[in-house]
């Protein structure tokens, strides 16, 4: 089974997306920094001031949809797109139903049950969700003023065949923003198709390198930063990362 089809996966990504920093982390010592990611892959990352009235955003590889609705606040049109259908169920539901009830592991079978809700000024009117495949999606999407890959170039088989679709996806002068911690898994993607963390014709290569030889020749780097995140798994275990995010803007 695709894992991202899982109960423990859509649960951990609910309160990853939309848990309150102590139902995430109880403990004062910890990277309080981290948290709150898929609010801040908009807010650090996204140049409002250069988008038009009438914006539309396409979040890629949506997840749960935290950044979807995060983009609303600033765009008059957002769609989320994700592989997992479990995943847009529950945005869905959020924005639909105003909640979703989810569970929380503590500690071997004990938990707590919490609900996700669609962040306060959020419109969730202009938001839509649908499953599709980032390496094809519909050919009717149009084009977009700002499009969002959040953590999800190292998770596809082909990620050059996803980023061949950019340069008609996004409007002239329109922002890309792309942020992974490049965790390069064969499970996941063939070495032969990683952008970067391995050797080309005899060449080490980083993804940042890779991603600015795929992108460069239709998109101008704007910016580039570390983006840290962290994700619970239970009372005592959580995944502390750091992304690389980067902004682009279309030539």
């Amino acid at each position: 089974m695709n894992i991202y089809e899982t109960d423990r996966l859509l649960a951990e990504y609910l309160l990853f997306h939309y848990g309150e920093p102590a139902e995430i982390l109880p403990y004062p010592f910890g990277p309080r920094e981290a948290l709150d990611y898929a609010v801040r892959c908009v807010s650090e990352c996204l140049d409002t001031a250069r988008l038009p009235v009438a914006a539309r955003a396409l979040d890629l590889g949506c997840a749960v949809g935290r950044s979807s609705f995060e983009f609303s606040r600033h765009c008059q049109e957002v769609i989320g797109i994700d592989y997992s259908r479990r995943f847009i169920e529950a945005a869905s539901m959020l924005r639909d139903q105003g909640e979703l009830p989810y569970w929380r592991r503590d500690e071997g079978e004990l938990g707590a049950s919490l609900i996700a809700r669609p962040p306060a000024g959020s419109n969730v009117n202009s938001v839509r969700f649908e499953t599709g495949d980032a390496h094809a999606l519909r050919p009717d999407l149009g084009t977009f003023d700002v499009v969002l890959m959040a953590n999800l170039i190292d998770r596809l088989a082909e990620p050059h065949r996803c980023l061949a679709q950019l340069p008609g996806l996004v409007k002239s002068g329109g922002q890309l923003i792309i942020t992974s911690p490049y965790t390069w898994l064969e499970e996941y993607t063939a070495p032969d198709h990683w952008l970067g963390g391995r050797t080309f014709d005899g060449h080490p290569r980083t993804t940042f390198e890779g991603l600015n030889q795929a992108l460069s020749g239709h998109f101008d780097l704007v910016q580039r930063k570390d983006l840290p995140f962290l994700i619970r798994e239970h009372a005592r275990k959580f995944q502390w990362s750091v992304a690389e995010a980067t902004l682009w803007r279309r030539k």
